[in-house]
């Protein structure tokens, strides 16, 4: 091939490309499908604030278990096999949870949409990067828009259905699934690209391999990589806590959390796309990575200070979507460059760590305000992004390559 890896446009993509981008789009509305909808829930399932945001806990739970085991499947089934037999799973766990009858039992089904959403997540980012025309960073921007838009579009619809009755979002997701399932079928190449049999961040010429189940533990022995992994389950802590318990603070309707949602993901896709990469320039990438860090920290803890002021949460909550924007592509390219592993290998170790963090967060939010007082969760929240920060900047001596890696592309 006489085309340069990195040189041709982001939009000038392969079909298959975009077909992942699009399904990646829906899996996300999961992400944010239930914020506008759990003050509804809550209500018509009889269930606390604390109960209900366990719909995030066992989904991120199950997310971190599975990403252990997304290589080892992924190296045997293949790439499209693996994001056809996720994307199943998301369709059949969310129709499921649209038809449960208690809190208890959407609790459990929602921890089987997490286990699609491992398989779909772990593997899209390293599919994206390898049937891409335009590098690693650009293709990372692309798969970090799809994540954006997918979680503004899903607050959205899940305001829209969720008007209707609360159980309208999980049959929505239900049937764009199945969307996305025939796209893939038809518009995504069976085999692999030949980029994918040798995903490392250095040259390569051996034929794929079946990945084991240990191999995401063996990469976190590369100290970058598990410093980034530890940062982001830390700062889950806080992303997490302004997803799952900002809705019963600000007393909004359906409609009016969908909105506020939409503004928070919208600014997070425009920021992942456009922003990032100025920020990777000017600042560096652990540079901008901990100041967006720290603007989000403050961010939640003004949220702390004004609960009680619906205008300035959300405000605060649309705010935050632009510095985790900028964040979540920033540490995602950080990752694809921490460690000589496959690029499969590596997103599975930092997604293991990093959902283990939103997994902790919605319950202990809700259980923090029921303990103490509304506040409280923000000012916790905010300290766990604040440690992040500092962690990483007591570690920095690890992280050097990431920076060089980063300019020298």
């Amino acid at each position: 091939m006489n085309q340069q890896p990195g040189n041709d446009s982001i939009w000038n993509q392969p079909k298959a490309v975009w077909a992942i981008g699009f399904a990646s789009i829906i899996a996300f509305m999961g992400l944010g499908l239930v914020d506008p909808i759990l003050p509804a829930i809550a209500e018509k399932l009889d269930a606390s604030a604390s109960q209900v945001t366990l719909l995030f806990t066992s989904y991120n739970l199950v997310m971190a278990i599975a990403m252990l085991i997304t290589g080892a499947i992924s190296s045997r089934l293949g790439i499209k096999w693996t994001l056809m037999c996720g994307i199943v799973i998301i369709a059949l766990f969310s129709a499921l949870g649209g038809s449960s009858g208690g809190i208890w039992e959407l609790v459990w089904l929602r921890g089987g949409w997490g286990l699609g959403n491992a398989l779909f997540v772990a593997t899209a980012l390293s599919a994206i990067v390898s049937f891409s025309r335009s590098g690693v960073a650009k293709a990372i921007i692309l798969y970090e828009a799809a994540i954006g838009l997918g979680i503004s579009v899903g607050p959205l619809l899940g305001g829209s259905l969720g008007s209707i009755s609360w159980r309208g979002p999980f049959f929505g997701v239900a049937c764009l699934m199945g969307l996305a399932f025939l796209l893939l079928l038809f518009m995504m190449p069976s085999r692999n690209p030949a980029a994918a049999s040798s995903m490392t961040t250095a040259p390569a010429q051996a034929p794929a391999r079946k990945t084991s189940i240990l191999d995401p533990f063996r990469a976190l022995k590369h100290p970058a990589l598990l410093i980034l992994g530890i940062a982001a389950l830390l700062y889950n802590f806080g992303f997490f806590t302004l997803l799952a318990y900002s809705p019963f603070v600000m007393h909004l309707d359906e409609h009016g959390l969908g909105y506020v949602f939409l503004g928070w993901g919208l600014l997070l896709a425009v920021t992942s796309v456009f922003m990032a990469p100025v920020l990777e320039r000017k600042l560096g990438t652990i540079n901008a990575m901990c100041l967006m860090l720290t603007l989000f920290a403050l961010t939640l803890v003004a949220m702390g200070i004004w609960t009680s002021t619906r205008e300035v949460v959300i405000v605060a909550v649309i705010l935050a979507g632009g510095f985790l924007g900028n964040n979540n592509t920033l540490i995602t390219t950080a990752v694809m460059q921490a460690a000589p592993v496959e690029r499969s290998t590596a997103s599975a170790a930092y997604s293991f760590l990093r959902f283990l963090g939103g997994a902790a967060a919605p319950y202990f939010a809700g259980k923090l305000a029921e303990w103490y007082n509304p506040h409280i969760p923000f000012y916790v929240g905010g300290a766990f992004v604040l440690v992040s920060v500092l962690f990483i900047l007591a570690t920095r001596k690890h992280l050097r390559r990431i920076d060089s890696s980063v300019s020298a592309h």
